[in-house]
């Protein structure tokens, strides 16, 4: 059965839905009454043990559509056996930084319960991890390897797992998660309630889902003939020569009205050279690439989710675990490689109905990429200007003052990263 659905005038609150009063009250503090589609159509089913393939796009709730009805069950339902220790609900996503980001979310959610939760990933000593699993956890939430690490070394029980979710169920295709999910599955105990979230439904994962899945409810979070990408998010794209790109992404970053940006770069090597620039120009910024040491990157976000730095450099397989509402701009600083991409990274704005601006800088070498992202994804911008970081267009389009400089202010340390120069004298 699927279920495909708009946002509606009214949207019904949580506590409608019949979500317990100590998870409602969670939510209220974080300013969280009303829900969005996913929230709405997922919540119901999830609450009486339902099977769920849940498809919204970046930003439209998707962990609290499982989330709020993952804890509720944990917490109080018959159906699940009394808690002792040993995980009832397990979580996976495909990035640490995402198994981070949800574990905080599901904390939130379960503020006023006494269930324990943890995360589970690599890039982190064992000792911590096995020494929370002994301690005893009731919602495990971590990425495939590491879970199935300590599992085979007997830390991680999930025989007593009743929830599975899979958060991001396409990433993790990518990524070629595909065997070891299908490995952790088959640990997991019996009766299994599953839910699989996901932006997109490629074939393998709706044929992993009916393999594995007891009649999933197909639920979508908007209709079927939906844009790929926010309507509230505005796109403006634009050819630009690889030598002038950073002048160009300094103009863009004093901008009117610019919040929390988040710059994507297609390389380690650039993303951390961006970084560096716009540090040396006087930005507060961050970085988060596959160069950078777990501490480094955990360093970078909080100090991004905190505000101390509003702009983030990163690379796409990085910013998975980016879950922020507010950010304002978005700069593609190099092409994606394809129209996926580009969707999943505009995706970071114009979230939760906020407005955002999607910017994308096309290297002249990067045109044919640009063109298959415009014809797959209907976007109607098929002939590019070329503006450089003196063009009074470039100001004229995203509200940059007439009198914006290259730099703003005196260096700034990189949050989170040491400078590479320092790094090559050790």
């Amino acid at each position: 059965m699927s279920k495909p659905a708009e946002r509606k005038k009214h949207e019904p609150t949580f506590a409608e839905l019949g979500v317990a009063a100590e998870i409602v009250d969670a939510l209220s503090e974080l300013g969280i009454t009303h829900t969005f589609s996913i929230q709405e159509l997922a919540t119901p089913l999830a609450l009486i043990g339902r099977d769920i393939i849940g498809q919204a796009r970046t930003g439209m709730g998707k962990t609290y559509g499982f989330g709020v009805p993952l804890v509720d069950r944990v917490f109080d339902d018959a159906d699940i056996d009394e808690l002792d220790g040993t995980p009832r609900a397990l979580v996976v996503t495909p990035t640490r930084e995402l198994a981070v980001q949800v574990a905080a979310d599901l904390e939130a959610i379960a503020k006023y319960t006494p269930l324990r939760l943890t995360a589970i990933y690599g890039g982190h000593n064992y000792e911590d991890q096995i020494e929370a699993l002994r301690g005893g956890i009731d919602v495990v939430i971590g990425t495939p390897g590491r879970l199935i690490d300590l599992h085979e070394r007997g830390e991680l029980r999930l025989d007593r797992v009743a929830i599975l979710v899979l958060d991001e169920a396409d990433e993790m295709l990518d990524m070629g998660f595909l065997p070891d999910i299908q490995k952790l599955w088959a640990a997991l105990g019996s009766p299994l309630q599953a839910m699989l979230f996901s932006a997109t439904m490629p074939g393998p994962i709706l044929s992993l889902a009916r393999s594995m899945m007891r009649r999933p409810t197909h639920i979508r979070a908007e209709a079927n003939d939906s844009a790929p990408t926010h309507e509230t998010t505005r796109q403006v794209a634009f050819l630009s020569h690889r030598m002038d790109k950073p002048q160009v992404t300094a103009k863009i970053l004093q901008a009117a009205g610019r919040g929390r940006t988040i710059i994507f770069a297609r390389t380690k090597r650039t993303a951390a050279e961006v970084a560096e620039d716009l540090a040396a120009r006087g930005f507060a910024v961050g970085a988060v690439h596959g160069d950078m040491g777990q501490s480094a990157r955990e360093q970078s976000l909080d100090a991004f989710r905190r505000g101390d730095a509003q702009i983030l450099v990163a690379t796409d397989v990085a910013a998975r675990g980016i879950d922020v509402d507010d950010v304002t701009h978005v700069i593609n600083y190099q092409t994606p490689d394809d129209p996926m991409t580009y969707v999943h990274r505009i995706g970071r704005t114009g979230r939760a109905l906020q407005s955002g601006i999607a910017v994308t800088l096309v290297g002249y070498d990067e045109a044919h990429k640009w063109a298959a992202i415009n014809a797959e994804l209907g976007l109607d911008m098929a002939d590019l200007p070329s503006w450089f970081s003196t063009s009074p267009e470039l100001h004229e389009a995203l509200d940059i003052p007439s009198d914006a400089g290259h730099r703003v202010g005196p260096a700034k340390k990189l949050q989170g990263v040491t400078p590479r120069r320092d790094r090559r004298r050790r």
